[in-house]
């Protein structure tokens, strides 16, 4: 699976358990982390497991590897290493503490909207 599959395959997985506001952004050029960084947002820590969890899922169903993930217990923020795609899962409150976006905001956006079902 290469980056871009991977990519969509977060998406669609996230958008499936209802996150919000998902952003994903082209790090290729500005991080050598990763190629993609994808961020999201959810009402209540129950919603942050189920999106972290349905992404996994969906990633290893798909032949994809997770690396890493963090911040799993407390349920405010989970990372989801997955080597080309980095996923970051919020409660709101934390997200707009952290600021992701505006830390990342030399890297583009990616165009997601045709991944995400209305």
């Amino acid at each position: 699976m290469d980056s871009k599959e991977l990519l969509q395959t977060v998406v669609t997985a996230a958008d499936s358990k209802r996150a919000e506001e998902i952003v994903a952004l082209d790090v290729q050029g500005v991080s050598l982390l990763a190629d993609y960084f994808v961020i999201m947002q959810a009402t209540s820590d129950r919603q942050v497991k189920a999106i972290a969890e349905e992404i996994q899922e969906q990633v290893e169903e798909k032949g994809g590897t997770i690396r890493e993930v963090e911040g799993k217990s407390t349920a405010n923020w989970i990372l989801i290493d997955m080597g080309d795609v980095v996923a970051h899962v919020f409660k709101e409150e934390t997200r707009q503490f952290y600021n992701l976006e505006k830390l990342w905001a030399d890297a583009p956006l990616v165009d997601v909207a045709g991944w995400i079902k209305e």
